[in-house]
């Protein structure tokens, strides 16, 4: 992987370059917002990981100017702030994942494994799979271990917007603005219920759905283990 860190600790730098340099990644590091975005915007990488709390520029404030400026490179905060505001607020400005310090460094390589196997920008996906679930975007078939599952055309999109978000938390507003259009909140519980016509509908006969309440957050789907 090529990866950008972001990150104004000189310590936690020099042993992040050290541990992925010895598992073969070829990694690039900033010291400041300011330094960060540029090299955001200007060199192609598989993964970018931010610190929250930088100097010049704070990591949400350069997350969101990634976003302005159509850099679809996925993006892990590195944050000390651990609350569930914090998370979400994170997330919402474009970040597609976060892991609070301290942190294991195993646990920061498997995150950043999976965010580098997001499709490239441009890439054609036809078929997307979490796990046994399996979406064709061309016929619009959706199936499980069980067969066919028969979807309703906002419960397909409801679907089809949590699989492109695997393992990531995605909150109530980024729904209604994604899947629904909304920029504003409409104060009906119009997530809340197709979102309980889905999972049931998603059962695959073991008992647990794949779409899993974070409270306080938001949702995630995940495969089944």
């Amino acid at each position: 992987m090529k990866l950008l860190f972001v990150e104004d600790d000189e310590d936690l730098a020099a042993y992040l370059a050290r541990e992925v340099a010895a598992r073969g990644h070829d990694a690039r590091f900033a010291l400041d917002g300011r330094e960060g975005l540029a090299l955001a915007t200007g060199e192609k990488f598989d993964v970018v990981v931010l610190d929250r709390m930088l100097p010049g520029l704070d990591g949400l404030s350069v997350v969101s100017a990634m976003r302005k400026s159509n850099v679809a490179t996925p993006v892990l905060v590195l944050t000390n702030l651990s609350g569930v505001g914090e998370r979400v607020e994170g997330l919402e400005a474009g970040a597609d994942d976060y892991l609070a310090k301290p942190f294991a460094l195993e646990e920061l390589l498997a995150r950043l494994a999976a965010l580098a196997r997001r499709p490239a920008l441009g890439e054609t996906v036809t078929v997307l799979r979490v796990g046994d679930l399996e979406m064709n975007l061309l016929t619009r078939e959706v199936r499980n271990r069980l067969g066919d599952i028969t979807l309703q055309t906002r419960e397909f999109e409801l679907l089809e917007y949590f699989m492109r978000s695997e393992g990531r938390i995605v909150t109530r507003r980024m729904l209604l603005e994604n899947v629904w259009g909304f920029h504003f909140d409409p104060r009906t519980n119009i997530v809340e219920t197709h979102i309980s016509r889905l999972r049931a509908k998603l059962d695959d006969g073991r008992g647990e759905s794949p779409i899993q309440t974070i409270r306080g957050a938001g949702y995630v789907l995940r495969a089944a283990s």
